[in-house]
């Protein structure tokens, strides 16, 4: 069977913390209340996304990576991964503040939960007026302050609080204490895990459970990096129709592309699948003759075989993601 450019049928999660944001900004189609993530391509066990159209319909990549192997996600990913797909690709909008949260490291994480780190990055699509993203420290602490301040609600207080707009970009390592805040719509690429630690969570009730949420901050204190950095935001160039690159780690790679033309794209050096995320306008791929339409909130996965492509848009960003 042959290989061509997969789209998957979303996920949608319920979050405490979800708005309607998915629906009115992205088109997304659900009938649920409070949905704050919409799992576009994922391989995280019990949460599977499966191909959505065309001769592999119904396929999940776990069942991809075995039939096509290298084919599907490059030499390389497969030698390093086996069948298991390393990214989780997600859209995610916080009518209220996600929890004060860290993730662990993959040694950390491998050891506790047999699962990846969780390394990921976030780029802004909408924000409210005033919404910002909570990410590090703005004060040296240590361990024992670190508890002092839990104990005091007053965890925030040392925490550093950015006013975000559309095109901000962030990257959130392992160790990295952040959240999201209220009135923030955006991207995220990151390692496929699904393991967090929950510091504080504001005293609320999930009105599901008619509960608090648990909290984990006994073993997020010996995964924080207390270490205060001067910027956490990315800065990037954004040169028209060309990948501008944006945040590049050792877990994934992103760049972003400003599109209003046509433009070429030739992956065959790089040995990896491809994630096109439409963050703004649509565009148009064009793959052996074959046109698929990439709207806003829509992604793409190009498999590693496929090596050449047009993108064609009058208006339109994309994130283009690979390993």
């Amino acid at each position: 069977m042959k290989l061509y450019p997969l789209q998957f049928t979303p996920l949608y999660k319920y979050r405490i913390w979800g708005g309607e944001k998915l629906k009115t900004e992205l088109n997304k189609q659900y009938k649920e209340k409070n949905i704050g993530e919409s799992w576009e391509i994922s391989d995280v066990s019990d949460n599977e996304t499966v191909v959505a159209e065309g001769a592999l319909k119904g396929q999940s990549l776990r069942d991809l990576i075995k039939e096509f192997k290298d084919d599907f996600v490059g030499n390389a990913v497969y030698e390093k991964f086996g069948e298991e797909f390393p990214l989780l690709i997600k859209f995610i909008d916080a009518k209220t503040p996600l929890s004060i949260q860290v993730h662990p490291s993959n040694e950390v994480a491998k050891e506790r939960h047999n699962s990846f780190g969780k390394n990921e990055m976030w780029y802004v699509m909408q924000a409210d007026k005033d919404a910002e993203l909570i990410v590090g420290f703005d004060e040296e602490i240590n361990t024992d302050d670190y508890k002092i301040h839990l104990e005091n609600n007053t965890i925030l207080n040392v925490m550093h609080h950015e006013n975000v707009k559309k095109g901000d970009a962030f990257y959130i390592p392992t160790g990295r204490i952040h959240a999201i805040g209220a009135g923030v719509l955006l991207a995220e690429i990151q390692q496929t895990s699904n393991i967090t630690y929950r510091i504080y969570d504001y005293d609320r009730i999930d009105s599901k459970t008619g509960e608090k949420r648990e909290l984990h901050t006994e073993i997020a204190t010996d995964v924080l990096d207390y270490k205060v950095h001067h910027n956490y935001k990315t800065n990037y160039n954004l040169e028209k129709n060309t990948s501008n690159k944006l945040i590049h780690s050792p877990y994934f790679k992103t760049n972003i592309l400003d599109i209003n033309s046509t433009i070429d794209k030739d992956y065959s050096e790089i040995d990896s699948f491809v994630i096109y995320m439409c963050v703004e306008g649509s565009v148009d791929v064009i793959s052996e003759g074959d046109i698929f339409a990439l709207n806003i909130g829509e992604t793409l996965l190009i498999p590693a075989a496929l090596s050449n492509f047009a993108l064609k848009s009058n208006y339109a960003k994309v994130l283009e993601v690979f390993f």
